[in-house]
């Protein structure tokens, strides 16, 4: 409660620098995000997730993104300072409706996608997941496959576009979904309120899979595990115990 309260209380104050900053003080001229390169080839997902998806959904939607987030912090130069995922956690201190709303879509955009990236890899490198996460899976939802047959459904029952999640919350493991391009460090913003800490994500929208499944997307579901980054995603796991 004091961390929250302390970085609540930091932002507000860099938020309400940000107000008056654009008139008393020169943003940077070097854009605070960047668009990461892929750890992979675009070709790598094959036949799971197509190289032309790949290639659309980075070098498109996700730089889109990037570029949005940074025209909104170019206005905005003191929370330009703050890292993404602080900032992503502490929107409600942002007073400008107009510009919180900017940060949630589009930093939340850029944080979702790096996150997803890297929750991927080519199949048959994906490897499974660890001991410990494997017994808390299975602790939580009986067995692999039945948490796999829970996570489809909600990312199949997210209506529109938005993200399913397996998440880490009190030493316990649960899956939940956002809409758009919210995700599990938004407390104060989405409904859930504090979803706690993302292991796994995947993106619903008809852009990350529409070319190659059209709206069958269960089946992109189904063919995503294939390219799940269990070490990643492990990883994730005992960071957040």
């Amino acid at each position: 409660m004091q961390t929250d309260r302390r970085r609540f209380v930091k932002l507000s104050t860099l938020a309400v620098a940000a107000a008056v900053l654009p008139s008393t003080a020169k943003a940077s001229s070097v854009a605070p995000y960047q668009l990461p390169a892929l750890p992979y080839a675009f070709d790598a997902l094959e036949p799971h997730i197509d190289t032309a998806t790949m290639e659309i959904h980075h070098d498109k939607h996700h730089a889109a993104y990037i570029k949005n987030l940074n025209a909104a912090l170019a206005s905005a130069p003191a929370l330009a300072q703050v890292p993404l995922d602080e900032l992503l956690k502490s929107l409600p201190a942002v007073p400008d409706e107009a510009l919180r709303t900017t940060l949630r879509n589009n930093g939340g955009g850029h944080w979702n996608h790096d996150f997803f990236w890297k929750t991927l890899a080519p199949a048959g490198k994906s490897g499974v997941p660890s001991p410990d996460l494997t017994a808390a899976i299975n602790a939580a939802f009986g067995s692999m496959e039945a948490f796999k047959i829970a996570f489809g459904e909600a990312a199949t029952k997210r209506f529109g576009s938005g993200w399913a999640w397996l998440v880490a919350k009190d030493g316990k493991l649960k899956i939940t979904s956002t809409a758009n391009q919210d995700n599990p460090l938004m407390k104060g913003i989405v409904p859930e309120v504090d979803l706690g800490t993302a292991l796994l994500g995947l993106d619903v929208w008809e852009h990350a899979y529409y070319l190659h499944y059209q709206n069958r997307r269960p089946d992109y579901i189904a063919a995503w595990w294939n390219v799940v980054n269990w070490a990643a995603v492990s990883e994730r796991f005992k960071e957040s115990s």
